[in-house]
């Protein structure tokens, strides 16, 4: 299954990279190793001995739900482009998926199909039958792709959603999580009865079994959160260094540039055309 995701995804990597002289987009060798770690990660997550263990516990159906709906869909995310999503962006039905990815959709649609699947009923529904079990496992990362999108995807951002909104964005995911694993905690009942039997097998009590699922969600969120936070204090100090090297090479070459449209070409990720356009205005003149 991995190779029906890997084998486009190669192949239209090495199309923009043999493409014509003027019109070649390399893709950075960094994004296809994020690409193929997260299917590797997602084959792991679903492979029949993980799938076996996570019926019998819920600590493990836990790490099989984030290794799917937050790694996979993560490290997915950050092996795109622009150019990698073009073709299938000229799909009609596909395009118009992008709404979900846009910021303020993303977390809201993420948020309601995180917590519906954890409702009791509907978690331990799938747990019986595959058929909604896989429906499950596709939303998580469905979703997922969606949420990390909004954040890190290549598609064009909102003019609002700066790095002060990314950091609320970053904090909203994470407490969204933290709320369902507090539940679980602080619940004093056993919300999926579904695993007294391996739980029994295994000698763990359903309430210690319920309350490390929990905390390995906990932990794991944590890690994400913190390792989010270090790219949005690179990213910042990053546009900043940027956004001066460009205000300086237009003093230098005595061409007139307002600091805002330095940052939004910063922002953009089109700093490279506008030190191109100042280069043109200072030679015009």
């Amino acid at each position: 299954m991995v190779l029906l995701f890997w084998l486009p995804y190669r192949r239209r990597v090495r199309t923009l990279a043999g493409a014509g002289a003027g019109a070649r987009r390399p893709v950075p060798g960094w994004r296809p190793g994020c690409y193929g770690a997260g299917l590797l990660v997602l084959a792991v997550a679903l492979s029949p001995p993980v799938d076996k263990l996570a019926d019998q516990l819920l600590v493990a159906h836990m790490a099989e739900h984030l290794l799917i709906g937050d790694t996979s869909a993560l490290l997915i995310v950050l092996g795109m482009t622009g150019p990698l999503l073009a073709p299938l962006l000229r799909n009609r039905a596909i395009a118009r998926l992008r709404v979900l990815t846009h910021p303020a959709v993303a977390v809201p649609v993420w948020a309601v199909n995180f917590y519906a699947w954890h409702l009791p009923v509907l978690y331990q529904l799938a747990l019986r039958h595959d058929a909604i079990h896989g429906l499950q496992h596709m939303s998580f990362l469905g979703f997922g792709i969606a949420v990390w999108m909004g954040l890190l995807g290549p598609l064009p951002k909102p003019a609002w959603f700066g790095n002060g909104a990314r950091l609320a964005y970053i904090i909203a995911v994470r407490l969204i999580g933290t709320v369902l694993a507090n539940v679980m905690i602080f619940a004093g009942t056993v919300l999926y009865p579904y695993y007294r039997p391996g739980d029994a097998n295994w000698h763990i009590s359903p309430m210690a079994d319920q309350i490390g699922a929990a905390g390995l969600m906990m932990v794991q969120e944590s890690l994400l959160t913190i390792g989010l936070f270090c790219w949005l204090f690179l990213k910042v100090a990053r546009e900043a260094d940027e956004r001066q090297r460009l205000l300086d090479y237009a003093e230098a070459h005595g061409v007139e540039l307002d600091e805002r449209r330095a940052a939004r070409a910063v922002a953009a990720g089109r700093s490279e055309e506008l030190r191109e356009r100042l280069h043109a205005q200072a030679a015009a003149t």
